[in-house]
């Protein structure tokens, strides 16, 4: 036979088998059937070239058999969209963490191929030693619990003198997209064979599969569904793991979860989570547990359903989505880190918001002790303190040291730093507030109106917003740094100034601002502006003992809690709350900054407004709430057509501080 017969004999046996509908290829440690064509339409990023290895590891191969599948698996990959989390697809191995072996190693032809998964980045990366030139290694990563995949990740060739190789890292987890991925390593030596898929269960307190009485607790987030007679529940426990139930059936009956990591928008890797019949004789069933947030992958706030079908007609319901509900506060903060993003470091495109959310966050650890979110303090500071170009973080540049034009903004994250500090007792956050606060001083003129700190670098206006944050920030700094006169002297000047300023009027309320003469703008009251005032008196207070101060945020508060214009029915309500009217992204925050310094002030007064506190709380949890635990911007709950109560991660962090209030 000519060579060149020889070649085309060849090239139409690999066309016929890329046609094929597949070659099953068992995956022993868990990872679903395959096809060889499917393999050749993996989509995958080659890394640039081969990674060496020190020699290879001691690990103790494994025994199972070796898994061959068509060489026409090894066609070129296409791209493969790039993955950030914490740090990007195609970081280096060396860089990792920590290293731990979640599956069995693939043995093939004497080669051994192993799964690299380092918990501490998300990441994971395939080797494969013992092996000759020319053989290949790679990563599979599935969304959808191994159905399909982006295979051929990181491709890696042992290069000549060496007798194993690697893979860059990948990531496990997406939560910028809310995706869950499970991994494995492949390897070609002479043929194709991979481990099992790793995290194919997530497990946080205990682990997806848990028998329901190894838990505590059984609530029902949402309504039943109801079908044929059958009734259909979900059930949650106290650590967040839920499960199904059906009764009222009979044999043949199903019941199962679908997990949605996404608000139930999509569920390709939860569906039919533990799926369990009624057996013979019985009228129902219920499934085994599974959890609803994955820690390791920054994964919060996943929401899970409850399915059945019933025997006859094939017919089936489901509960509606539902997130866990045990405790208040701890729900809230679930769902308000859901919208976080680890890649950017911040919650998406609204700067000072961001700063605020941080605080409420860090509020939330010091007040119960949960400490899942510690890493966003480091991660937000690490990425965030550098500068970035107009439109980046804002509409502003931001210089660095999360500094920019508009003062108020640079001062909300000098706060933020100073909570950082009291939280973990890292110097480099104070340091970073007095940057801050440094800066800020710097825009202090007793030139106009005879002091107070200007809006904005082009010194426009001098409003209440900047001067309530400058006199708590000056006062904090000064009781957290030993010795300090400086910071004391400033916030006593800028108290005395800012309650004698004219900002409050006479009924006790804080105007926005002060005119070109220096007189009360008449402009809105509105709630943040209050809690401020309020937070910088009691701050005063704890930094001189001045009993008036304290008096005086007492005072503001009175007045607050007694205003039509800033209560409605004993609820806080802003003035962008009414049913013909939408706040902006800025004012869905404020009612959260009241409610936060009002707590401030109730500690300090022995629960005085705990009443207050109580009742929006209750009205939060009660009526402004919808079962993926999303908060809105109208804690009475109510909306129009035109103006529907809106919900999202600014709400939610607003009715958070009010539940941290309530307690």
């Amino acid at each position: 036979m000519s060579r060149r017969w020889l070649w085309r004999v060849l090239l139409l046996a690999l066309l016929v088998l890329a046609a094929q509908p597949g070659i099953a290829s068992a995956s022993p440690a868990g990872g679903s059937s395959s096809s060889a064509a499917a393999a050749s339409s993996h989509t995958g990023r080659s890394s640039t070239g081969p990674v060496p290895t020190e020699p290879p590891s001691t690990e103790p191969p494994s025994a199972e058999p070796s898994l061959t599948v068509s060489p026409v698996a090894l066609a070129a990959p296409n791209d493969a969209t790039t993955v950030c989390a914490v740090y990007c697809d195609t970081r280096d191995p060396s860089l990792a963490g920590q290293e731990t072996f979640p599956v069995a190693d693939k043995t093939l032809n004497g080669r051994r191929v192993s799964l690299h998964v380092s918990d501490a980045d998300g990441m994971a990366w395939a080797s494969i030693d013992a092996g000759q030139l020319n053989d290949s290694v790679w990563l599979d990563r599935s969304w959808d619990g191994g159905t399909t995949w982006d295979g051929l990740l990181g491709r890696a060739s042992i290069p000549s003198t060496w007798t194993g190789t690697r893979t860059l890292m990948y990531n496990l987890y997406d939560p910028t997209h809310h995706r869950r991925a499970v991994l494995r390593a492949c390897g070609d030596a002479q043929g194709v064979g991979c481990t099992g898929w790793a995290r194919l269960s997530v497990c946080a307190a205990r682990c997806d599969g848990a028998d329901v009485s190894t838990g505590t607790g059984d609530t029902r987030p949402v309504a039943d569904a109801t079908l044929n007679g059958r009734t259909i529940a979900l059930h949650m426990d106290n650590s967040g793991m839920a499960w199904g139930t059906v009764s009222g059936g009979g044999a043949g009956d199903e019941i199962w979860l679908d997990r949605s990591w996404d608000g139930g928008a999509s569920w390709p890797d939860g569906s039919s989570k533990g799926r369990t019949s009624v057996p013979s004789g019985a009228s129902g069933t219920r499934t085994a547990e599974f959890n609803t947030s994955d820690p390791l992958g920054k994964l919060y706030g996943g929401a899970v359903r409850a399915c059945g079908r019933a025997v006859e007609g094939q017919n089936g319901s489901c509960t509606a989505w539902a997130r866990p509900t045990t405790v208040r506060s701890a729900a809230a903060a679930d769902a308000l880190m859901y919208s976080y993003d680890p890649n950017t470091a911040y919650w998406p495109s609204s700067w000072w918001n961001s700063a605020v959310a941080l605080s409420t966050v860090i509020d939330y650890m010091r007040q119960t002790g949960d400490t899942r979110y510690l890493w966003v303090v480091a991660r937000t500071f690490q990425v965030n303190k550098a500068a970035f170009p107009a439109g980046a973080r804002s509409s502003d540049p931001i210089d660095g040291d999360f500094i920019s034009r508009a003062t108020d903004d640079a001062e909300w994250w000098a706060l933020a730093w100073i909570d950082a500090y009291d939280l973990t007792g890292n110097v480099t956050y104070l340091n970073e507030a007095v940057t801050i606060a440094t800066y800020v001083n710097g825009l202090w003129d007793t030139s106009t109106c005879g002091g107070g700190v200007w809006w904005d670098r082009e010194r426009t206006y001098k409003n209440a917003v900047t001067n309530g944050l400058y006199v708590r920030l000056t006062a904090e700094l000064h009781n957290r740094i030993s010795g300090d006169t400086t910071w004391l002297g400033r916030a006593t000047t800028s108290w005395n100034w800012f309650r004698n300023s004219g900002l409050i009027n006479a009924s006790g309320l804080v105007n926005d601002g002060l005119t070109g003469g220096c007189a009360n703008n008449g402009q809105t009251v509105w709630s943040y502006n209050q809690g401020l005032a309020i937070g910088a008196a009691v701050e005063i207070w704890r930094a001189t003992g001045d009993g008036t101060a304290l008096a005086k945020a007492r005072q503001l508060a009175d007045a607050a809690v007694a205003a039509p214009s800033l209560v409605t029915s004993g609820l806080l309500t802003e003035q962008c709350d009414a049913l013909n009217a939408t706040c902006d992204d800025n004012a869905k925050q404020f009612k959260g900054v009241f409610m936060r310094y009002l707590q401030d002030l109730n500690g300090a007064t022995g629960g005085a407004y705990r009443g207050f506190a109580t009742t929006q709380g209750n009205s939060i949890w009660s009526a402004d709430r919808d079962s993926l635990n999303r908060l809105g911007e109208r804690w009475s709950g109510q909306g129009s057509t035109d103006h529907p109560n809106v919900r999202d991660w600014r709400t939610q962090a607003s009715a958070l501080s009010a539940l941290l209030a309530a307690g």
